[in-house]
């Protein structure tokens, strides 16, 4: 490992997980508070993340990784069949990344590894980091088997020097059992708060947001049935579908604005000026809604339980309304939204994140005297 002191420039690698964007657009608050710090950044990844993360810091040395590149099903039921199927390539997917990096060790001598909920990307020669708010997973598969997943994903996770999760530490947070589980890593564990991109702000409304994210073939299912809805509102409708590059548009009624990818900057300036954010309940979307403390409509990717948990958690708590997939009706959504008693409690307003880079500089420095 590079330098002796705490005020060196730490070399460091950032990888997200490649299922769907939120793994790789919660990672760009992390890489500017590192940058802040005075640490050398290296980003790796493939496919859809590696697009985003290139627009959003094109000064960076990006190294190619092979993502996870899950499958889903349809229906709930297809996705519990394909997740079953995969399981033996999941667990060969964290044993390639860990010889991947154990060769690009050879060369880049990392200080610091970041890993988005990527459980292979551990060395003894740097002090390694997972982020992650799921440290109790639900799966489509049933209780049994989550369960027993548990104990597997925090051995997995033990592996590391530190946790770091996504979300605030006292009883009110946004992810409740799942960043609060009753077992929990072995390894020190630090809530670094909301790890969102934007920056709160209150315009006027002009329009409803629309946020197309998460995985195929649902991410074009909910799509379709956005703008096949869309033509009872009569409100200014702005649709981002999530699919950065150039992707061919479809048609859609006048009343609508459709865009392939919002930067940062340009989701903050439309998250600002929207009456209502409609968006599905992956955790970085739902961390970006809690930010900006805006009103949202949340749906739930089917067949995805971790979204269908959060829906119920964010609903009790009053911080989103919730609606399932397969029955969700635009125009109805918007009148109870209206009536919706919403609260966004003060404490998403800490800034946890800035504590937790600074102490890298010491840690880092610790693991260099252990390994040397």
């Amino acid at each position: 490992m590079s330098g002796n002191s705490p005020a060196t420039t730490r070399k460091v690698l950032v990888a997200p997980l490649d299922w769907g964007l939120g793994h790789a657009t919660r990672c760009i608050p992390l890489v500017k508070s590192l940058l802040g710090q005075n640490m050398q950044v290296t980003l790796a990844g493939e496919g859809a993340c590696e697009t985003l993360l290139r627009k959003e810091f094109p000064q960076l040395s990006f190294l190619p990784l092979r993502g996870y590149r899950v499958e889903y099903g349809r229906s709930k039921l297809e996705l519990m069949g394909k997740m079953l199927w995969q399981i033996p390539r999941l667990l060969e997917c964290i044993d390639e990344e860990r010889d991947w990096l154990a060769e690009v060790m050879k060369t880049e001598e990392f200080d610091v590894v970041i890993s988005d909920n990527r459980y292979g990307l551990t060395h003894p020669d740097a002090f390694c980091v997972f982020v992650g708010h799921q440290l109790l997973i639900k799966t489509s598969l049933g209780d049994i088997v989550d369960n027993l997943l548990q104990p597997f994903q925090l051995d997995l996770i033990n592996k590391f020097n530190a946790c770091w999760v996504p979300d605030l530490p006292g009883i009110v947070n946004l992810a409740g059992d799942l960043s609060h589980p009753e077992n929990m890593p072995r390894v020190p564990v630090s809530y670094v708060g909301l790890l969102s991109r934007l920056v709160k702000k209150q315009k006027p409304a002009e329009h409803l947001l629309v946020v197309i994210s998460g995985p195929e073939p649902q991410r074009t299912i909910f799509e379709e049935i956005i703008l096949e809805q869309a033509v009872h509102v009569r409100e200014k409708i702005l649709v981002a579908r999530g699919l950065p590059g150039d992707q061919a548009l479809p048609a859609v009624p006048p009343h609508v604005t459709m865009v392939n990818h919002l930067s940062a900057e340009e989701l903050n300036e439309a998250m600002a000026s929207a009456s209502f954010v409609i968006s599905r309940c992956g955790y970085s979307s739902v961390m970006d809604i809690a930010r900006m403390q805006k009103k949202s409509i949340l749906v739930p990717t089917p067949g995805q339980t971790e979204q269908e948990y959060l829906s119920g958690h964010l609903m009790q708590y009053g911080m989103a309304l919730c609606f399932a997939q397969e029955d969700f009706d635009l125009v109805m959504a918007l009148r109870y939204a209206g009536e919706f008693n919403y609260y966004f409690p003060p404490e998403l307003e800490e800034d946890l994140l800035t504590e937790a880079v600074q102490q890298l500089h010491t840690v880092a420095a610790n693991q260099e005297r252990a390994t040397t």
